[in-house]
């Protein structure tokens, strides 16, 4: 018999059934302690590992968004840039044929040797480049003969002017400059001559060539010519065209899906199927969904491949049960107590729903809806069977035209063979396509605390 001891300093014998329960309360408490400490583990792991995500992409990505490049002067020597004066609508032409005119003299302006004003910039600060001129034409990336031509046609009085041009260096001497190629290796295995390598670090520490923030990444489409010009414009309008058919289309379907499901369904055998179809809907893998809209929209339909449009009717059809299945939650979170009042007050079924109980779920559906747009805006496996991983080298001006979006061209460019360049260029297409989907999460929190009603 265990003696314990009182605060009287007096002792007693305590009984078995007491030694038993001081024993199970220990247990309790041992488990207790370690469960805490398992939960806080694991949170931990987590928050670790989510960190050394977070860090790994931003160590890669950060320095993408800055890109090299040189600052010349560039003479636009009317020797050069020989073409005819810009056309005007003239007095009774029709529009059609001032259009053709103006694609004629544009057709004109492309044909003008560009690389020969940037190659005699060149030769202002290189002037040793006039017996290297091979060497000399790879300095800046061939993308930008095509951006002076779009100077002069949106300016053809620049024509006999000189201007002060930051022009994109190559994609190499990027990767060169900011250390992502081995120096030590020999020159047969060097993407840089040696001649060029003494130029390059030459100029930069002249300052002529400079790291500057890169807008090219944001305004310019794909490329596979001038890789140092490659940019995500082209993919973003492609996601922002997909985002908005998802929320014209999903979002109210889903919603107005979920007000009758929830609130005015008979409870049968039909509506019990449908539940259980929307519920299995929301499990299926997404890549399912893009064999559905290849066939249908695609094969059936015959609309477009890699057009933004059947990509967001793919994106609206995974994302409809989500939004159902989010709403239809919310509704049922409201207390019944607000749905009998206003039905004893004399209200309609109808009334009741949309005038007392929807305002009430406004929170929790825009909720829902913000969150299945964004999972939809991060998704690939769809948009990859109906063609979107094409490549596309302009920006789309319609949802029915030919682009990608940000998760397929985080794709395109995880596969490019200038590893060096464009590792780092994919890791920065991941900071922006998850620094929209942050901005969404954090829209839904904030309308959440913003329109929520405590009852």
């Amino acid at each position: 018999m265990k003696t314990v001891q009182t605060s009287a300093s007096s002792t007693y014998s305590a009984s078995p059934v007491q030694q038993q329960v001081v024993r199970s309360l220990k247990k309790r408490h041992r488990q207790e302690k370690l469960f805490r400490f398992a939960g806080m583990t694991a949170v931990g792991i987590s928050l670790l590992l989510v960190a050394l995500l977070f860090i790994n992409i931003f160590s890669k990505g950060l320095p993408a968004f800055w890109q090299h490049g040189i600052e010349l002067e560039i003479h636009f020597d009317p020797a050069v840039v020989k073409i005819s004066e810009q056309p005007v609508l003239q007095a009774g032409e029709s529009p059609q044929a001032f259009e053709q005119r103006h694609l004629a003299w544009r057709s004109e302006v492309g044909m003008v040797n560009f690389n020969r004003l940037i190659q005699d910039a060149l030769l202002k600060v290189i002037p040793d480049g006039a017996q290297h001129r091979r060497d000399l034409a790879r300095i800046v990336t061939s993308g930008e003969r095509f951006a002076l031509r779009d100077r002069v046609i949106a300016n053809p009085a620049i024509i006999g002017q000189t201007q002060k041009l930051f022009l994109l260096t190559d994609a190499n001497i990027d990767v060169w400059l900011k250390g992502n190629i081995d120096r030590s290796l020999p020159d047969e295995k060097q993407q840089l001559s040696p001649k060029m390598r003494e130029w390059v670090e030459s100029l930069k520490a002249e300052g002529v060539i400079q790291n500057r923030f890169s807008w090219a990444l944001f305004m310019n489409p794909d490329s596979r010519s001038s890789l140092a010009s490659a940019g995500l414009a082209g993919a973003f309008m492609g996601s922002l065209y997909m985002m908005l058919i998802v929320i014209l289309l999903a979002v109210p379907m889903g919603v107005a899906a979920a007000i009758y499901l929830e609130e005015f369904a008979p409870k049968n055998k039909f509506t019990d199927l449908v539940e259980v179809n929307i519920n299995n809907l929301a499990a299926v893998p997404s890549i399912v969904f893009g064999l559905l809209g290849a066939s249908i929209f695609i094969g059936w339909f015959n609309l477009p491949m890699s057009a933004p449009f059947v990509g967001g009717l793919v994106l609206s059809l995974m994302t409809l049960p989500t939004v159902i299945i989010a709403t239809r939650s919310t509704l049922k979170a409201i207390p019944p107590s607000i749905r009998q009042a206003a039905l004893g007050l004399g209200a309609s079924k109808t009334q009741a729903v949309f005038h007392h109980v929807l305002p009430l779920a406004i929170p929790g559906i825009l909720t829902g809806a913000i969150i299945g747009v964004a999972q939809a805006l991060g998704e690939s496996a769809p948009l990859l069977l109906i063609g979107m991983k094409s490549f596309v080298a302009s920006v789309p001006s319609s949802a029915m035209e030919q682009s990608t979006a940000l998760p397929v061209q985080i794709y395109l460019w995880q596969g490019n063979e200038l590893r060096n360049f464009f590792e780092a260029r994919t890791s920065a297409a991941i900071i922006v396509l998850l620094g929209l989907m942050l901005t969404l999460n954090g829209l839904a929190i904030w309308l959440r605390r913003r329109f929520e009603v405590r009852w």
